[in-house]
């Protein structure tokens, strides 16, 4: 190529080629330094300080020079199968234990229950292969029951009982994997955390998951429960609430300690059969039963059955009643001469009555439980069978049963403290041999801190009027709204509820007028659902209500108040809602469900409708005067992320990915939503960034972030936003990683790809819900006050971190906030991050209280938890959004069904408030 001639930089065919590589060099590919989360900048200093107590219990480590020694577990029968049942195992390691304790050095084991067994030093240097004979109590072949294989019902009782009481070989292989240092728990207790330290901290929970294993508990993750119906509280359908202990061990600033709180899972209620079925599908009679549902909630649920006493899994149930199930059944001494035995047809109904003269009352029309295996089945009547306790109800609660589940699981402070105090003495930690060896003790007091309790920010409402609100709390009683909304053109639909529909309207206009907002008289037309409608398919009533709206009024709405029968359950609620959002126009709507009308009720219902028209119901003072640091005086956008999953037993529903962002800056009190659907139980939002391809070839973003900084610039005077505030909900410390180098990277792609000369800062703080550390006040049975902050002695030992308590907790006890900051490129003090995520927990438009977490957050779950009523009710991908069809938001993703796009006229607005 010519020197003179420059390259044209547009035209690649004109470019000289790449320089040869040497056949001596291995071309490396370029990776990106991984972030990880920023160390703590330093402790807040604002606020009155005030003693407090805390659930973490001070733990020694004296052994520190020790090792762990990590062994893979193989077990494996006589004949090489694999053990694939769970609950085999800690049977034949304890057997194991037992059998060869010399041949093992008499070394401790500490064995999670599936692969994985840990020593305290290595053990010798022996054969690792071991064989394990166990006597199997509880086969699941029960002679004389309706077994169709082998099993004789005519055996005499003696032998019978020899048959039952075989053994089992297991052959148990142990291989060494890893040897893990002790010292590792004292580096990561100066901030050094490795991968040894978080295997060494496993162990340890390990020992105490052992420990409560060994003492016949149902092990749950790192909560255990003890089979003590003291613990059980009934919440209806068949289910209990079993209550229990969680632990955990923890390294922190103060040191190393154990973090105990009481926890709480779903059992299946124990006793008879039947009765469970009845109260699980709420009727009143066996007759009434579907058995269909009965197959699917019974499979692999263990059962007492009352003629062997001995424990069996439901495999499935029979196809025919109990009096016509046949099997054959052998003769006792029956034989044709040849040596074969004599062997008749009979019903598991008459054999049950005649051969073993048990009493039958009810069985005979029913079907009967499967407790063999699906090709041999082993079948048993109904009433000869009794549930076993401590089992986990895995699906899904009801609306009522998850009330019931909180209301009976709260504790006042003093009570919590109590149960704690006791549990930490009665499990008498102490003792066990391994933690001993371990030089392992904990502290039988809770751990004392010292908190500081923030100034609550003054909000701003109607007629310039400022107040400081009192414990976290507040009301519109003689006020009026910060910038009230002007709602015209609205009608009302009545859900076939039981309500004084002329009377709600007359209330709420004069409290609508009391509190300044500019509320227009209703179409007269009430909207009736006709009688006929009333069970049909929630999508038919929502459609024909909607029909019936657009036919009947003289141009579109621009507010509808939905009134429903029912408030916590109502399937039209999904239905309705997307019908509203996604007509041409969208109409903003309200849902009520009145039982006690009163000012109170009013208000709160005005509230949502004024924020959802477009008004504000408060401020924050600061906002208004432009004093929030480096908030107000540089353009920032503060987004609140959440993933919303399916509950359990709906795994095959997508998750919903809600991002909120404020909108209007300097306003931090209003938001907009972007909601989007991914793979079902996928935590990462995968659709911040979405390059796409349009017809004519162009490359354009779909993405999340691309949707919210466009508004941000068109609704805050054509304005780019400098710095970028996220909040992220719902993801747990071992994901921090990924939130930074996964999402955070497809937040950096979407700006760069709107202009890649924009270069905003940004803070990412992630906010946890889920923990177990719980904060109380010495000698007093009242929680912590509204604005306490703890950022010192259990906190961290590096990385940034605090716990805020914003909310008065006025029932139970109060739930702290876990706030990690990963990143803060903005630069806030810790005093000024401290206050602006306290006082982000007061604009929420919903309430007059101060909320438990930033109000983004709070809106990202109520914007994905609404749009997910949509996907219950059906496939949306024939009415998604532009792009068609069902998307595959990763590779080698789930396909799921795109959402349809809110129409403009409501995508801006704060719908889900």
């Amino acid at each position: 190529m010519d020197p003179q001639v420059k390259p044209d930089p547009d035209n690649f065919d004109n470019l000289p080629p790449p320089p040869s590589i040497p056949p001596n060099v291995n071309p490396m590919k370029a990776t990106k330094p991984k972030r990880s989360p920023m160390a703590r900048p330093g402790i807040g200093r604002k606020g009155n300080a005030v003693q407090l107590l805390t659930n973490h219990f001070k733990v020694s480590l004296r052994n520190v020079d020790d090792y762990f020694y990590h062994y893979s577990v193989a077990l494996k029968y006589e004949d090489d199968r694999p053990v694939d049942g769970k609950g085999v195992g800690r049977k034949v390691i304890d057997k194991l234990h037992q059998t060869y304790d010399t041949e093992l050095g008499k070394k401790d084991f500490a064995y999670d229950g599936e692969k994985s067994l840990f020593t305290l030093g290595a053990l010798p240097q022996v054969n690792n292969e071991f064989t394990v004979v166990l006597e199997d109590l509880s086969s699941n072949r029960i002679p004389g029951n309706g077994n169709t294989g082998n099993n004789s019902p005519g055996e005499s009782d003696h032998k019978r009982a020899r048959r039952l009481k075989h053994t089992k070989t297991f052959k148990v292989l142990l291989s060494f994997a890893a040897k893990i240092p002790m010292k590792s728990i004292a580096a990561a207790l100066k901030g050094n955390e490795t991968e040894n330290s978080q295997e060494a901290l496993r162990v340890l929970d390990i020992i105490l998951r052992q420990h409560a294993a060994k003492q016949g508990c149902l092990l749950v993750r790192q909560s255990f429960f003890q089979n003590n119906p003291k613990s059980f509280t009934d919440i209806g359908g068949g289910v209990m609430g079993c209550r229990g202990l969680h632990s955990s061990f923890r390294t922190s600033q103060g040191g190393l300690s154990l973090n105990i709180d009481v926890s709480t899972t779903m059992i299946v209620k124990p006793g008879a059969v039947v009765d469970f079925l009845l109260a699980n599908q709420n009727v009143k009679n066996p007759n009434q039963l579907d058995w269909n549902k009965a197959r699917r909630t019974l499979k692999n649920l263990r059962v007492k059955t009352t003629h062997t006493n001995q424990e069996f899994k439901i495999i499935g149930i029979s196809d025919k009643p109990c009096k016509d199930e046949i099997f054959t059944l052998k003769l006792r001494n029956g034989n044709d001469g040849n040596g074969n035995s004599d062997a008749v047809e009979v019903t598991v109904y008459d054999y049950f009555v005649r051969h073993r003269r048990m009493q039958l009352s009810y069985s005979a029309n029913f079907p009967c439980l499967n407790v063999g295996k699906p090709k041999r089945p082993t079948y048993v009547p109904l009433e000869l069978c009794s549930l076993v306790s401590l089992q986990r109800y895995t699906k899904s609660l009801s609306t009522f049963q998850r009330a019931s589940l909180v209301e009976k699981s709260r504790q006042k402070p003093r009570e919590r403290m109590s149960v704690l105090g006791d549990a930490l003495r009665s499990n008498n930690y102490d003792a066990d041999p391994l933690l001993r060896a371990c030089g392992v003790s904990i502290a039988t007091t809770f751990t004392q801190i010292e908190g500081r309790v923030l100034q609550p920010p003054r909000l701003r409402v109607g007629n310039g009027e400022e107040f400081m609100p009192s414990r976290g709390r507040w009301n519109f009683n003689q006020k009026k709204l910060m910038e009230p909304a002007r709602i015209t053109r609205w009608a009302v639909v009545n859900f076939s509820a039981r309500c004084d529909v002329s009377s709600l309207i007359r209330d709420m206009l004069k409290c609508a007028n009391m509190k300044g907002i500019s509320m227009e008289e209703p179409f007269q037309h009430i909207f009736e659902e006709n009688p006929s409608m009333r069970r049909a398919p929630p999508v038919a009533r929502a459609e024909e209500m909607f029909r019936q709206v657009k036919q009947n009024l003289p141009g579109d709405p621009k507010f509808l108040l939905c009134i429903l029968s029912e408030r916590k359950n109502s399937d039209i609620y999904g239905p309705w809602k997307l019908k509203c959002l996604t007509a041409d126009p969208g109409i903003i709507s309200q849902c009520i469900a009145p039982t006690r009308v009163n000012d109170q009720y009013l208000t709160n219902v005005l509230l949502k409708i004024n924020a959802k028209m477009g008004g504000i119901n408060s401020y924050l003072s600061l906002e208004r005067s432009s004093a929030i640091p480096l908030v107000s005086d540089t353009p920032t956008i503060i987004l609140g992320m959440d993933v919303s999953h399916g509950s359990p037993g709906h795994s095959d529903i997508p998750s919903i990915a809600a991002v909120v962002s404020s909108r209007q800056w300097p306003s931090i009190s209003r938001y907009r939503a972007s909601v989007r659907t991914q793979s079902p139980k996928v935590e990462m939002i995968d659709s911040l960034f979405k390059p796409v391809i349009g017809n004519t070839g162009e490359k354009y973003d779909n993405g999340i972030i691309r949707e919210l900084m466009v508004d941000f610039y068109n609704s805050s005077g054509k304005r780019k936003p400098e710095n970028i505030i996220i909040f992220r909900d719902g993801v747990s410390e071992s994901q921090f990683t990924q939130v930074l180098n996964i999402e955070f990277d497809q937040i950096i792609e979407a700006c760069k790809f709107l202009d890649e000369h924009w270069s905003p800062k940004f803070t990412l703080i992630i906010a946890q819900k889920n923990h177990h550390t719980k904060f109380f006040l010495p000698n007093s049975p009242d929680n912590v006050q509204p604005g306490t902050v703890i950022d010192n002695k259990i906190c961290h030992p590096k990385n940034y971190d605090f716990y805020m308590c914003a909310h008065a907790g006025m029932i139970g006890t109060t739930r702290p906030t876990h706030y990690h900051v990963l990143m803060d490129e903005i630069g806030f003090s810790v005093d000024s991050l401290q206050e602006l995520v306290h006082s982000l927990s007061y604009v929420y438009q919903r309430s007059t209280t101060a909320i438990s977490v930033v109000a983004p957050i709070c809106y990202a779950h109520l914007a994905a938890a609404q749009v997910g009523q949509f996907v219950k009710f059906e496939d949306l991908s024939d009415s998604s959004s532009s792009q068609g069809g069902r998307q595959h938001t990763a590779p080698g993703a789930i396909p799921v069904p795109e959402l349809p796009r809110l129409d403009e006229n409501v995508s801006s607005s704060m719908f889900f408030c």
